[in-house]
């Protein structure tokens, strides 16, 4: 089956976007930013080497990124690794970057430029941000400030937040160089702690008699099988040889079972009924597990209860141990009860009741104590804003697991809208690296 990944960037992935974040420092910051739309200046600055170059001339006919920034701005060097790693990303594809300094002193700017190994134009007009002609035309205000500019040189996007440049350029590279997914994608159903269990398999093309490894997907409390987290990783995988299965656990989405039955007990029943389904797939040579918030605990214990060699790799992403900790205060997503003796059910949002035993089970769960069984590959991505699950609990699984990864995301929510397309990327790019290390 073919389809383009364009439509789960746009439509999927558009209502996760960061510029809905209702901590955008856009608000504050980028306000003065030319708008979208109109023209960019030009000006005729000197490059790090000392030669004149126009702006008009370095990102002329081309898709680019304008940084404004200096050697002298701390939250500009912090974000030198974000900006970098999208130059490696994009500029492939054909976008353009340019770097625009408010450096006054040149030997600084250009010790900066050697330290961080910056190797796309610069240009400066040595001139404080203050005091600066081209501040003044661009509007800029704060460092850093990014302009994204179409191939005409009008604006496009302005922004101080690298994380939203990189959510607009992934999607407008998508439009403009759709990938057309080759594989199969096919609905399957598994018995499951409560009844039956809605999944999808998305393999790539296999010849007669080919494998390839799987990845299992958990999805949080509430959640679902579909959605972009999930299917972005889905696709990428897809891409690079290895299938993988998303479903629904008891009582969530299309399967079987009450939300007011579920526990994680049972959640982790029914991840292990699909691990023994997809470990007799004839076509399957190596399995991973992946989960997210409290699928991120489901995995860590499914992986922990396992035989050595059951998983080649563990991937949580925002874990919620904070889960058991929750039931013992007798607090639960903001309502409260007795742990100690709860009631029959919990009234949440939009009309989901939490079950006594879904309580009673977590208030003992042997959350790390399990998942300490699990001596293989494992890589934890947990945002320091999270505000649901506090990124210590992530911290927890990276010491119980020795030679784990940990990557800590600053002022990522509980789910990752600041940048989704990061955050699959780190996960499939993992998965993608330990299989064909194999």
């Amino acid at each position: 089956m073919k389809r383009i990944v364009l439509l789960l960037l746009i439509l999927k992935a558009a209502c996760m976007s960061a510029q809905t974040n209702a901590s955008d420092l856009d608000s504050k910051y980028a306000t003065d930013l030319i708008k979208p739309g109109v023209s960019i200046p030009d000006f005729k600055l000197r490059d790090n080497n000392g030669k004149w170059q126009k702006i008009s001339k370095v990102v002329k006919g081309k898709y680019s990124v304008i940084d404004f920034w200096a050697s002298w701005c701390p939250d500009c060097r912090k974000d030198m690794p974000n900006i970098k790693r999208m130059v490696e990303k994009f500029s492939p594809m054909g976008v353009q970057f340019l770097g625009i300094s408010f450096d006054n002193e040149p030997d600084d700017w250009k010790a900066a430029i050697e330290k961080y190994n910056i190797l796309y134009p610069q240009l400066s007009e040595l001139k404080r941000m203050r005091e600066s002609d081209v501040a003044q035309a661009f509007g800029v205000k704060w460092i850093p400030s990014m302009l994204l500019v179409d191939k005409e040189g009008r604006v496009m996007l302005g922004t101080v937040l690298s994380d939203k440049m990189e959510v607009a350029l992934t999607e407008l590279m998508a439009k403009e160089q759709p990938v057309i997914m080759k594989g199969q994608t096919e609905r399957v159903t598994i018995d499951g702690a409560k009844g039956k269990l809605q999944a999808i398999i998305q393999k790539p093309e296999l010849a007669q008699g080919q494998t390839c490894p799987m990845v299992m997907l958990c999805h949080g409390f509430s959640g679902r099988k579909d959605g972009p987290m999930f299917e972005l990783i889905a696709d990428s995988l897809m891409q690079h040889g290895i299938a993988s299965i998303r479903f629904d656990f008891n009582g969530h989405g299309e399967s079987e079972g009450d939300f007011v039955d579920m526990t994680v007990p049972n959640e982790i029943e029914d991840a292990q009924k699909v691990y023994e389904y997809v470990r007799d797939l004839r076509y399957v040579d190596g399995i991973a597990i992946v989960g997210h918030s409290q699928g991120g605990v489901v995995a860590s214990m499914v992986a922990g209860k396992g035989e050595e060699g059951d998983f080649q790799a563990v991937v949580l992403m925002a874990p919620a141990a904070v889960l058991r900790d929750d039931a013992i205060r007798g607090s639960t997503m903001g309502k409260t009860y007795d742990p100690l003796d709860p009631p029959d059910f919990v009234e949440l949002y939009g009309g989901l009741r939490l079950g006594r035993e879904y309580i009673k089970t977590a208030f003992s769960l042997p959350i790390y104590e399990t998942a300490a069984g699990y001596k293989g590959p494992a890589l934890i991505v947990h945002g320091t804003g999270d505000r649901v699950v506090p990124y210590t609990y992530g911290e927890r699984y990276h010491q119980i697991w020795n030679g784990s990864q940990l990557v800590l995301l600053e002022a990522y929510d509980h789910g990752f809208s600041q940048n989704i397309y990061r955050v699959t990327q780190l996960v499939s790019d993992y998965l993608i690296k330990v299989f064909k290390g194999r």
